[in-house]
């Protein structure tokens, strides 16, 4: 779709929607190209040749100035895996340097991520979510196509002793691995100051016989957690959609995302953007909108005026309960 080109609308006004939601948190993809080969998003692997057409990192710049501008705090840089890109600490850069940007986070797989902690950490990247869906070896390689488990566990222990980045792990809830993920993530945040988030398995076009052979509530997490001792805490206004619950015998944390909860997006603060300059007004949205002419052209007041015309539009939920996952083939195609 064409983005709606409304410019009537004075900058600096924060975004909120129609359900008088303010819009903090901006999801950017940089690439939909990812490495791996998880079973529940790229079975067979990234298909076809990776584009050529992904956002530069002037057009990042004007994109992060103009969302700056209507009060977003929050930058999550994600993917497919965006450690590929070979500009990566410059996008970071450029984001961390906007003002009005508070924190910088990025979503990865953490393929060699002990190569790039210290570039990372001097580019100004606040936090780091590794996808990482197993604490057994042989499970993880069958899950991702890669062996690489023993390695990325030692890099997130050099993360920890040795950068300020905040560490927090995601794991997709399976059936038939969720509890013993579960007693093995108590133990691992035991003495680390880390956050272990589950995150319900979402339906897809692309991964439906997966989803229904393996798809597990959230509440037999939550329940066990709740039984053991666990409280939730409260989420700021710049949080994603995580409830994180803690416990005073441990240092970290243990968290769980439920989309198919009720309420769930209740208190979304969040718009995407695509690696090619598309907004998403929801993860399982029917279309996308296409800003990437403002970006071309160093447009921010354009930008701004077009963003704000999207508020009365954005949904209020998704369809995830109908089998309706809208446009979303996979999620590496925004980054979940």
């Amino acid at each position: 779709m064409v983005a709606p080109t409304d410019n009537t609308v004075e900058s600096y006004q924060p975004l909120t929607d129609g359900f008088s939601r303010r819009l903090t948190y901006l999801r950017l993809s940089i690439t939909d190209f990812c490495n791996f080969r998880c079973e529940y998003c790229l079975p067979n692997g990234y298909q076809g040749k990776r584009p050529d057409d992904e956002l530069s990192v002037p057009e990042i710049a004007t994109l992060i100035r103009g969302f700056a501008q209507v009060g977003t705090k929050k930058v999550r840089i994600t993917g497919g895996e965006p450690s590929i890109r070979r500009d990566i600490v410059d996008i970071i850069k450029t984001v961390k340097q906007t003002k009005g940007i508070e924190t910088v986070a990025m979503t990865s797989n953490g393929y060699k991520l002990g190569k790039h902690l210290a570039s990372w950490q001097a580019a100004g990247l606040d936090q780091l979510n590794i996808s990482m869906d197993s604490f057994d070896a042989a499970t993880f390689h069958k899950m991702t196509g890669f062996n690489t488990l023993p390695q990325l566990l030692a890099d997130m222990d050099e993360l920890l002793d040795t950068t300020d980045i905040k560490l927090k792990i995601n794991s997709v809830l399976m059936a038939e691995t969720a509890f013993e993920n579960l007693l093995q993530a108590i133990d691992y945040v035991k003495d680390r100051a880390v956050t272990y988030r589950f995150i319900e398995f979402m339906q897809t076009s692309d991964n439906s016989d997966l989803f229904f052979a393996q798809h597990a509530q959230s509440d037999i997490i939550i329940d066990y957690l709740l039984e053991h001792g666990w409280q939730p805490n409260e989420r700021g206004g710049a949080d994603g959609p995580a409830v994180e619950y803690s416990h005073p015998d441990y240092v970290g944390r243990i968290g769980m995302i439920a989309p198919y909860a009720a309420h769930f997006c209740d208190t979304c603060n969040r718009l995407r953007v695509s690696s090619q300059g598309k907004v998403h007004l929801c993860l399982f949205d029917q279309g996308n909108y296409d800003i990437r002419p403002y970006l071309q052209q160093d447009d921010v007041t354009g930008l701004v005026n077009t963003l704000h015309s999207f508020m009365p539009i954005k949904p209020e939920h998704h369809h995830l309960h109908d089998s309706n996952s809208g446009i979303m083939h996979n999620l590496s195609i925004i980054g979940g």
